[in-house]
């Protein structure tokens, strides 16, 4: 069935314009198969689509979020989320209409929208007027604004915790005092 197929390419358009999907992939925030846990992310959310009937954009966000958070560690808060769920949603409704010249300009518009918006890293400074201290700071470009990131401490300015232990698999675990 085309439109089946069609869908698969929307979604995968959809999330590969997504820019805070595409910072977790290529800043591994996924770990090392970061990129294939997104393209697992186009079927599991097709699956989801075609076996949750009349799904609210709500729903796909709450989704996504978990998707996210889960796989990549990653909570969005860009705003971004509900615009995402609804081009899903779109996608979805316009391939059961069988619109698949709507689908084909949709899928044409992100893959130009993708193509501008890359992800990019820079160091940004703070102005001295500003503050007293410069402090770098990471900053991230998603063609519609900019996220400022402060770097990590240096591990000597990390005051030990007392309340902490290390897993079987190497983890830090941190724990509430009694």
């Amino acid at each position: 069935m085309a439109s089946c197929v069609l869908l698969t390419e929307g979604f995968r358009a959809t999330l590969g314009a997504w820019p805070v999907l595409q910072i977790a992939v290529e800043n591994g925030f996924g770990g090392p198969h970061s990129q294939e846990k997104a393209e697992w992310m186009v079927g599991v959310l097709e699956q989801y689509f075609q076996t949750n009937a009349d799904l609210q954009q709500h729903e796909v966000e709450d989704f996504l979020a978990e998707i996210l958070n889960n796989e990549f560690d990653t909570m969005v808060e860009d705003g971004s989320l509900p615009q995402v769920a609804q081009q899903l949603c779109s996608l979805f409704q316009q391939c059961q209409r069988g619109e698949e010249a709507a689908v084909r300009e949709q899928i044409s518009q992100l893959s130009q929208r993708k193509s501008r918006g890359r992800v990019t890293l820079m160091k940004n400074h703070a102005p001295e007027e500003e503050s007293e201290e410069e402090v770098p700071m990471e900053t991230l470009d998603c063609g519609t604004g900019l996220i400022a990131v402060p770097p990590a401490p240096p591990s000597d300015v990390i005051a030990p915790v007392d309340n902490t232990s290390e897993d079987d698999e190497g983890w830090i675990v941190v724990q509430r005092k009694k």
